[in-house]
This record gives structure tokens, C-alpha cells and sequence, in this order.
């Protein structure tokens, strides 16, 4: 009997085998089968310290065992007290506010309605999103009206909300100065993803021309999210990318590693300004209108404070140096072939593209995933452009053979 499950960015009329995981350990997935697959992309991005860390898995059991869900409007508990505080230790001293939601998508949404009502609540009508070319924040619709237009998004863009384009850094002054301009029009909010355009082909671009962007939405009074939902938690080499460039945000959106990967859970982080913008003692209309039913779940923030407390008490940013420096070592061996392109690297995150230009509905997708799934390493490239983002607790051995999969494909592929 097929399958009734409806699995995301899946073409089923391909007919492509979907292997069946029935456990996982570190950067190892096993499938009921018995195969042992290397998870070579963190599983879309969330795992860090490995799957099932006994210390998350252990907190997420206790808390279980406790309390497992209550409303959050009005109400609170210790394990999201907790993560709050120690969010607010961690990022710079003007973040002093946390709202909990539970993906990336929604994330970047709190983010949108905290500028557009910090503009209302001002009396001053600013409505204008800036965002940069190429981007991608999520698949809800504020998320996607945010993100590159195109195939992720066609079918829905009638519903999409108009928003003003900076292009991507490839001419940093093209980009800084309509920026500017954009700015002085009088913008509400401008949202980035630090350093890395993850969805859109892992593109990178300087922390010079990060700080640059910061600096002209100051100047201008607009609002800067940094959508750090792929880029925090070490992935760029620092905890957060921004801290790369000195950047201080006024709204900072995270997921995926904020509960090591275990289970879904998201904050938005704001400044006190924000904040009172939405505050009054005589005015309920200005609350902020934002909730999901299972804002701030107690298991899923056991599993976060777990993860919080992995990063201050395990020596984690040497973990991730020293994955990093096997990264570049590994990249550096395929990159002076002739069908690599664009070989970089920043932090745990490498790749290229096996081809010229990128193209996320290439032929070639599809035969890079069964060639890596034959060899048991979920890779999963983007069209033509192949990236290696793998937990912080893989093995050299491990990442060797995710390379070496990576090699035996530039022979197959790249004439």
C-alpha cells in the first residue's frame, strides 16, 4: 500500500525511494533496515551537537514526566523563564525581549508584526519591508512575501505582500547605495540573513558589507532583523553570525539549533524599545497579537535550556573550530577541479557548485540524491550547488566519507 504521507519539497510522481529512519545516534541515522547513514546537513540544518544528546534527551524525559503543555498568555513556567534569561545573557545587552514561537517561519512573522506595530503604536506610517535578493525566510506567507520570488513560491503570489528588493552583494556599492536610498524613503524594517543566504545556495557575502547594511538602516532609523534561524548556533563559525561583524540587530529571529535540533521551538528577540511601543497601562489594543497554541511548550524548552547549558558548559566553539578546519581541509582537495565551481567556505558550512551557474531544478538534482542515498549519506543538494553543514559531532572518519561520496560524484557528474 503506498504511503498516505505528503512529505515536503518531494516531487512523489519521481517514484524516488524514501528510506525509513527508525533511530539515530550522533551524526549516524539508521533505517529500519539496518543501514547506517551519515547525516551530512545537520537534517535540514537543526541538529548541532548530534542527534539524541544524552543531556537534551535526558531534559526533554523530565520535563515530560512534569508538565507537557499549558497556555502561554498569561501564564508561564520555569523551563522558558529560564531560556528567556539565558538568551538575554548571550545576546547583546539591547535585546532585552523574548518572544517564544515554535519554527523559523513563524519566527520571521513575530518579526514583521513587532516592526509594523512598532510603527503603528509611533503614529508613524511606515510599511515598507527592505530585503535582500536571493533570500529566503519560510513558507508561510509574511515568510515567503519576504523571501525570493519564484519556484518556491509561484503558485502563491497573488497573496504575497510587495516589498523592496537590495541586491545581493555581488557589487557592494550598487548594493549599500540602494539600500540608501530605500532607507530614506522612510522604510520600516530591513530583514537579513547574516552572512549566508542558506535556500538560496548557500551565498555568502563579507561581515564588512553586513556591518555596512547595519550601519545606513541606524542612520535612517529603520528597523534591522537578522534572521538567524540557519546562521546561529555556531553554524558560521560564532555563535551568531552578527556577532562576526559587530552587528546588534533590533530584532533577532532563531530556531532549528535553539533546542540542539531536538524539537521545534523559536524565539524572536527584540529591543526595549519595541517592546514599549507595544506597552501600555490604560490601552490594551496595543498588546502584541501574536500566539500559537503551543507558544513556549515546556518540553520543548527543557530541550533548549539543555542546549543553552551544552554551549556554557562543554567546549563547544572548539568542537566547532576544529569541524571547520577539516571543512577547508576537505574543500580544498576538489576545489581545483575542472567542474567545481565556486568552492567556499565559512565556519562548518562548505560548498560549490558541480557546473557552471546555480539551478535548483537541475537534471542533475535528482541523480546527485540517488547517488548519495546509494551510498548512504543524506546529502541533499540544491539542484546543481552541493554543501556539507554536518552536527558538530561527526567523526573525521565520518566527514572523510561524506568527501570521498562528494569526489566518486564530481567524476560521475562533472564531465
Amino acid at each position: 500500500m503506498t504511503s498516505p504521507v505528503w512529505h515536503p519539497f518531494t516531487q512523489h510522481g519521481l517514484g524516488e525511494p524514501i528510506p525509513k529512519v527508525a533511530s539515530a545516534s550522533g551524526a549516524v541515522l539508521t533505517t529500519v533496515d539496518g543501514r547506517e547513514v551519515i547525516d551530512a546537513i545537520s537534517s535540514w540544518w537543526v541538529t548541532t551537537h548530534g542527534h539524541n544528546h544524552p543531556r537534551i534527551s535526558a531534559a526533554i524525559a523530565e520535563q515530560a514526566g512534569k508538565l507537557d503543555q499549558i497556555i502561554f498568555a498569561g501564564w508561564t513556567h520555569e523551563p522558558a523563564e529560564e531560556v528567556a534569561a539565558e538568551l538575554v545573557r548571550i545576546t547583546p545587552p539591547k535585546l532585552t525581549r523574548v518572544f517564544f514561537s515554535d519554527s523559523g517561519s513563524t519566527a520571521v512573522e513575530v518579526a514583521l508584526k513587532m516592526a509594523l506595530g512598532y510603527w503603528l503604536h509611533r503614529g508613524e506610517p511606515r510599511h515598507r519591508i527592505l530585503v535582500l535578493e536571493h533570500s529566503y525566510h519560510g513558507d508561510t506567507i509574511g515568510a515567503m512575501s519576504v523571501g525570493a520570488r519564484g519556484v518556491y513560491n509561484q503558485a502563491y503570489a497573488p497573496l504575497l505582500f510587495d516589498v523592496g528588493t537590495i541586491p545581493y552583494p555581488t557589487d557592494i556599492q550598487a548594493t549599500l547605495d540602494t539600500l540608501e536610498a530605500e532607507c530614506r524613503a522612510g522604510a520600516a524594517a530591513f530583514i537579513v540573513e547574516p552572512l549566508v543566504l542558506g535556500a538560496g545556495g548557500m551565498l555568502f557575502y563579507a561581515a564588512e558589507t553586513l556591518a555596512a547594511m547595519r550601519e545606513i538602516c541606524a542612520a535612517h532609523g529603520v528597523l534591522f532583523i537578522a534572521d538567524e534561524v540557519m546562521t546561529g548556533w555556531g553554524r558560521t563559525g560564532t555563535i551568531f553570525a552578527c556577532d562576526q561583524a559587530g552587528v546588534v540587530p533590533d530584532i533577532l529571529c532563531l530556531s532549528k539549533g535553539l533546542t540542539g535540533g531536538a524539537v521545534p521551538l523559536a524565539v524572536t528577540l527584540a529591543t526595549e524599545a519595541i517592546f514599549q511601543a507595544h506597552w501600555s497601562e490604560t490601552d490594551r489594543s496595543k498588546q502584541f497579537f501574536h500566539s500559537s497554541s503551543y507558544t513556549a511548550n515546556p518540553i520543548a524548552c527543557a530541550a533548549a535550556a539543555a542546549n543553552l547549558a551544552i554551549w556554557r558548559e562543554e567546549p563547544v566553539q572548539a568542537r566547532i573550530d576544529a569541524l571547520a578546519e577539516r571543512q577547508r581541509a576537505h574543500l580544498a582537495t576538489i576545489a581545483g577541479r575542472d567542474a567545481v565551481r565556486n568552492p567556499r567556505a565559512l565556519g562548518t558550512i562548505a560548498a560549490f557548485e558541480l557546473g557552471a551557474g546555480q539551478d535548483y531544478l537541475s537534471d542533475l538534482g535528482p541523480r546527485l540524491l540517488a547517488h548519495f542515498r546509494e551510498r548512504d549519506l543524506l546529502v541533499r543538494p540544491m539542484g546543481n550547488s552541493i554543501y556539507v553543514m554536518p552536527p558538530y559531532s561527526i567523526t573525521p572518519e565520518q566527514l572523510a566519507r561524506i568527501w570521498g561520496g562528494i569526489d566518486e560524484a564530481i567524476a560521475r557528474f562533472g564531465s
